[in-house]
């Protein structure tokens, strides 16, 4: 009998043991906010100047309340749920501060055929690479998927691994059906006949503006931008734009981003693209959104540069355009230098092989009344600036305006940085400025750049990390959604390996450390925004937004960053699978 008692017992507290074992797990599977400690498992706070790390975090209500050893945490928290890391590297959670929902939207739901893989939730797009063979592709695209009364786009055309392209080439490969062909770049579109009829255009709709020929059906820079609102009711469908903005939400998190941010919003319709995001964020994805207001786009559509920013000074505090998971960021603004780098349109210095020219995006007289308007009302400025003098432009005004109007602590951003030298980041350094760069335009076209456009010096010294980290300016990387993939930990092995699509090893001294390259996505990617007093770091206070990896990016060989698996993401307390 008193066995028996003694092995009831035995069983009753099992039961009891494994109900408490449940009822942890499905706090964490559920994603119930509460107060938690994750340990067990190597964990980096990004904070100070080297990777630091602590046995313990603890966090409630999306709050990081503590960190540090283990036994003091279960010693002050006492009642805390355990997350058990099981070796697993928690870090920040990555931050993408530069991409663009409107683009991801209308290239996730249209076609992909582009020079090189592209991977999907949904599988891989393969590239293609010569001209018969990318015709071909687009060929049997339309006749697979294209839908007579709708307007069929593209994504991914780049002449150099393409070849030529025009509106009759698309008019003998599509026939009646309207079809667009949208560059690699998105700063480019070609029309066939039955696309422009179904778009109503007219060839005196664009007299007078130097980015568009007509005969070719070739929109680009001012052009495509010209052609943008034009065509927002076809980009902004609201099934297939939903579609879109759902896939992207699918790759932020696979790839552990808990935080992105759109600089220059919006595209082409204000209302109809804030409408469809926060459609999109009331399905509640793990990140938040942080949106820059577009000071070109809003000019044209407000009438004037005092106008745009007189709309912007209302928005942080409009709750309409706030919610918990979309913010307006206050006084900033996103301007626009030269042309994309992806078309080979950006402004150079010792110009191009061939001798064409780039692209000025803003009408230089244009710009500096923009900036100059911005840098006197105290905004934090970004802009889109990808080639040599490009940069030294605005490089150029923000020292006249240093002279007129010195600001301290002014952040101004340059965004992209395709390619710069020595004696512009001391520029920089010396003005204040900081950086957002793209590392991954070496990998896409360094080799090819070598025989086309720039040639081996320049092609090969894209995107020189080293000369801006050695003066210690502020660095993010971004993906530009779709200029580079959404993968974080792939910006950060580009900038640590320096190696190209082809496997050529370039400007090996341009290399940056790790640390460097893992604070470009965490905490100098929140000072982009500054909101690196809310995210970035693990730090008693901070929002709790962790993102969770299989292998720690400072034990393995560099080589392997791109390559390690995201197992998870911590978005405000809340757990979430990756898988």
């Amino acid at each position: 009998m008193k066995s028996n008692s003694l092995f009831c017992l035995w069983v009753i507290f099992l039961i009891m043991a494994s109900c408490k074992t449940e009822a942890k797990k499905s706090v964490l599977e559920d994603g119930l906010s509460s107060v938690t400690i994750y340990y067990n498992g190597d964990i980096i706070t990004m904070e100070g100047n080297e990777a630091n790390y602590v046995e313990a975090v603890v966090q409630d209500n999306g709050r990081i309340l503590f960190t540090g050893t283990k036994n003091e945490a279960i010693k002050q928290y006492p009642k805390a749920v355990d997350f058990d890391l099981k070796g697993k590297t928690l870090i920040p959670g990555l931050i993408e501060p530069h991409l663009h929902p409107s683009l991801a939207a209308i290239m996730l739901q249209n076609e992909i055929i582009a020079p090189y893989d592209w991977k999907l939730p949904s599988g891989i797009k393969k590239g293609v690479q010569g001209q018969k063979a990318y015709l071909e592709r687009i060929n049997e695209s339309i006749k697979s998927n294209a839908q007579p009364d709708k307007l069929y786009f593209i994504w991914g055309f780049h002449q150099l691994w393409h070849g030529e392209l025009s509106r009759e080439v698309l008019n003998n490969l599509a026939g009646d059906q309207p079809v667009g062909i949208i560059h690699r770049s998105f700063h480019e579109i070609y029309l066939n006949d039955a696309a422009i009829s179904m778009l109503g255009i007219k060839e005196k709709d664009f007299k007078g503006n130097p980015q568009v020929d007509w005969q070719k059906g070739h929109f680009y820079e001012g052009g495509w931008l010209a052609l943008v609102p034009k065509m927002a009711p076809v980009l902004l469908e609201p099934e297939g734009y939903l579609k879109g903005l759902s896939v992207m939400s699918e790759l932020l998190l696979q790839n552990g981003i808990t935080t992105i941010a759109e600089p220059g919003f919006p595209s082409s319709d204000f209302d109809m693209e804030m409408e469809l995001l926060m459609r999109e964020m009331d399905n509640n994805p793990p990140y938040d959104v942080y949106l820059i207001p577009n000071g070109t786009q809003l000019y044209t559509m407000k009438g004037g540069n005092q106008e745009a920013m007189t709309f912007m000074e209302t928005l942080s505090t409009n709750e309409h355009y706030n919610t918990e998971k979309v913010h307006l960021l206050p006084k900033q603004v996103k301007l626009f230098s030269d042309g994309a780098i992806y078309s080979l349109l950006m402004q150079m210095k010792e110009g191009y092989l061939d001798g064409h020219d780039g692209e000025w995006m803003t009408p230089l007289e244009l710009f500096e009344e923009q900036l100059t308007m911005y840098w006197n009302n105290g905004y934090k400025i970004h802009v889109h600036a990808n080639g040599d003098l490009g940069q030294q432009m605005v490089i150029d005004l923000v020292k006249k305006k240093q002279a007129d109007n010195p600001r301290e602590n002014h952040r101004l951003t340059l965004h992209h940085m395709g390619y710069f030298d020595e004696d512009m980041v001391r520029e920089m350094e010396e003005l204040g400025m900081e950086a957002s760069v793209n590392p991954y335009y070496l990998w896409a076209l360094a080799d090819k750049y070598s025989e086309y456009g720039l040639g081996k010096k320049r092609a090969e010294n894209l995107v020189a990390l080293k000369l801006l980290t050695d003066r210690e300016i502020p660095l993010s990387f971004h993906s530009d959604f779709s200029m580079a993939p959404v993968e974080p930990l792939t910006l950060a092995w580009t900038a640590v390996n320096r190696e190209s699509s082809q496997g050529s090893k370039f400007s090996q001294d341009q290399k940056i450390s790790v640390f460097n390259a893992m604070k470009a996505i965490t905490i100098d990617a929140a000072r982009t925004l500054n909101l690196e007093n809310e995210i970035g770091s693990i730090q008693k206070g901070k929002i709790a937004n962790f993102t969770i990896l299989d292998q720690n990016p400072f034990e393995i060989n560099p080589n392997g960053i791109k390559d390690i698996k995201v197992n998870g993401l911590v978005f405000k307390g809340k757990y979430v699978s990756s898988n």
